[in-house]
Order: structure tokens, then C-alpha cells, then sequence
């Protein structure tokens, strides 16, 4: 059964394996096991950026596509949350309505860039997407009346995931029973239930295909298969597996603007976890969001501790400087990408495969 579920694409490393269940099982139970908002938010972005990455690495990864517009339909998801919410109020229907229309947006605009655009080469291709996405970013700040502009759109979210409704009036197992604990739950079924239709999708034969375009489209071309059509599928899949990212996102923050969900700054954030976690494998995302959320979360905490240790220490205080959080962010991806080349689970993977071939 449990091969069926992950589409017989198994971890193939007793270590990785152990990890994905770590993580699994701690943000199964983060609201238990580490009850405060922060934990509870930083848990809610990883299983955001668990979606999103794995969306993104289907372009990447398994048909080596590189896109700088995936930010453009995770906004999209998330600005149909916000707008139908704004002008229907709260409930499920504005929500239902919301991701439908986005949907359908990121569709059609997908299937025109997928088009026009993957005819060309590939640099021109990631030039033709950083221009769209550009543009939709202008857009988005502009069209004050419809999107909020620079403001951003604050909404309300279906009376389940408020924070104010309370189903149990003591908590449970430390965790307390509100609207926000549906709404982490809802975000976990949801990213589970993605993550497993992802991995399906890339060990199917049209997965295969992909993977034959990515590694050499002449040869995936002369053997019979229309690679355009292929490309342009895949670019539509990523397109709609981020939009729903993006509602997700909407639904958790019960906000958004050009900030939180159109940044290049979240294109560059994808771009590290696709490396750190590994090209071609949807692990990679599980690994790679999990590792950068948590550092970019949680080292500049730790760095006030050791910075707090050496207080005095002329030159050692002023590197691990709580400010300074960033350098050694970018130091610790310098170094990840350095020992793990192919990335953690391309690597792990790798060991396994060596160990077996010594036996």
C-alpha cells in the first residue's frame, strides 16, 4: 500500500526515509508537540513552500525548464482568495469561487506563455517569463480599486479557520482546539494530498517523457513525441499546482499584496530550495523547504543566544551579530551546495546507491 501511495518512487535511502518521516510526523502534530503562534506559523509556511517547490521542480527538475513567472501564479492563487473574499464576505463559497477563478486564470495565461514562449530557447524562455511576471507585478500594485495595491486585500475566512472559533473550550493535549488549528490542518491534508498527486504525475509515463525531454529533446523528439505539447503541459501543471499555493497561503495569512505573494524575493527563496533539496525529486522539496524555513525562521534567534555567549569578544561578537543573520544564511547555502552538489536527496540517495554497488 504504502509503495502505491508514493507511486513506487520510495526514498531509496534508509536515511532519507527516516527524515521524511520526522518531518511528516512533526508537522503532523506540531500544534501538540510545539503549541505558540510562531510554530504553528513557521509549520504553516513549510507546508506552503512544500507545494510550491515541488510545483515548481516539475519545470525545473523534470523537464528542465527554467521560469521566473512560477511567483506570478502563486499570487494569482492568492489574490482570487482575497478579492472574491472582499467583495462576496466570508464563506466557503467566496473561497470555492476564488480558487476556481484563479484556476482558470492561471490556466489560460499558462497555456499562451507555454505556447508562445517554449518555442524559443530556453534563456529566452526565462527572459520572456521575468518580463510577464514583471509586468503582473505592475499590474497587481497598480489596479488599486480591484487589488488593494501597495495595501494589500485583508479579508475575512470561512467562520471554521477564524482564530475566534473555539470547538473545545480547554485545550487538548496542550494545543488548543480554534479555527486556526482546523486551518493548519487544512493546510496539511491539502499539501499531503498535493505532494502525493505530484509524485504520481512525475512517475507516470507522461513523467517519463518529461524527464526524456529534459535530458535530450532532439533525441524525445525524433523517437515520436510532440515536446512542445509536453512542455506545455508541464508548464500548465506547475502553473495550477502554485495557485493553489497561493490559496493556501491567502487562507492561512487572511491577507495579501505584491509583498507577501508576487515578490522575486519568493522566486529567489524557491530557486535555493530546489537546489538545497535537490533537482528532479519532490523529497528535495519536502527537505529543502523544510531546512531553508526553518533557518531563515529561527538563526537569527539563535544567533542572539550566541551572540549573548561572546558578548565582549571583540571580533567574534561582531560576526555572529544577530543583524548579520542574512551573511551567514547565504554562507550555510554556499556550503550546502559545495558538499551536496546534486542536492541532499540526490546525494543520499547517491550513498545508497555506492553502498550497494561495493557490496
Amino acid at each position: 500500500m504504502l509503495k502505491s501511495l508514493l507511486s513506487h518512487d520510495l526514498p531509496r535511502s534508509k536515511l532519507l526515509a527516516a527524515l521524511l518521516l520526522a518531518v511528516l510526523l512533526g508537522l503532523a502534530f506540531t500544534p501538540f508537540l510545539f503549541p505558540g503562534t510562531k510554530a504553528l506559523n513557521v509549520a504553516a509556511k513549510i507546508l506552503i513552500f512544500v507545494v510550491l517547490v515541488a510545483s515548481y521542480d516539475l519545470l525545473l527538475g523534470y523537464t528542465g525548464i527554467v521560469s521566473f513567472a512560477h511567483t506570478m501564479f502563486f499570487g494569482i492563487g492568492a489574490y482570487g482568495i482575497a478579492i472574491a473574499s472582499t467583495r462576496m464576505g466570508e464563506g466557503w463559497a467566496a473561497v470555492g469561487t476564488g480558487l476556481a477563478g484563479a484556476l482558470i486564470v492561471s490556466l489560460g495565461l499558462s497555456l499562451v506563455i507555454g505556447l508562445f514562449s517554449l518555442r524559443v530557447k530556453a534563456i529566452f524562455f526565462a527572459m520572456i517569463t521575468l518580463a510577464v511576471a514583471s509586468a503582473f507585478l505592475t499590474l497587481a500594485s497598480q489596479l488599486s480599486d480591484f487589488t488593494g495595491g501597495e495595501d494589500g486585500l485583508n479579508f475575512k475566512v470561512p467562520e471554521l479557520l477564524q482564530p475566534g472559533t473555539e470547538f473545545l473550550e480547554e485545550p487538548f493535549l496542550g494545543a488548543s482546539i480554534d479555527g486556526r488549528f482546523a486551518a493548519y490542518y487544512l493546510l496539511f491534508f491539502a499539501a499531503l494530498a498535493l505532494v502525493l498527486l505530484m509524485l504520481r504525475i512525475v512517475n507516470s509515463p507522461f513523467g517519463r517523457v518529461l524527464q526524456a525531454i529534459r535530458e535530450n529533446d532532439f533525441r524525445a523528439e525524433a523517437i515520436g513525441y510532440r515536446t512542445v505539447v509536453y512542455r506545455t503541459l508541464s508548464n500548465v501543471l506547475a502553473a495550477l499546482f502554485a495557485t493553489v499555493a497561493g490559496a493556501l497561503l491567502a487562507l492561512w495569512l487572511r491577507y495579501n499584496g505584491p509583498d507577501t505573494s508576487l515578490s522575486f524575493e519568493i522566486m529567489l527563496d524557491i530557486l535555493l530550495i530546489v537546489v538545497i533539496g535537490g533537482m528532479g525529486t519532490i523529497y528535495g522539496a519536502v527537505l529543502g523547504s523544510v531546512l531553508f524555513v526553518l533557518a531563515q525562521s529561527y538563526l537569527q534567534d539563535l544567533m542572539k543566544l550566541g551572540a549573548v555567549a561572546v558578548e565582549g569578544v571583540p571580533l567574534l561578537s561582531q560576526l555572529i551579530a544577530p543583524e548579520r543573520w542574512l551573511l551567514w544564511l547565504g554562507l550555510l547555502f554556499v556550503l550546502a551546495v559545495y558538499h551536496f552538489p546534486s542536492g541532499i536527496v540526490g546525494r543520499l540517495r547517491q550513498a545508497r546507491s555506492e553502498k550497494e554497488q561495493g557490496r
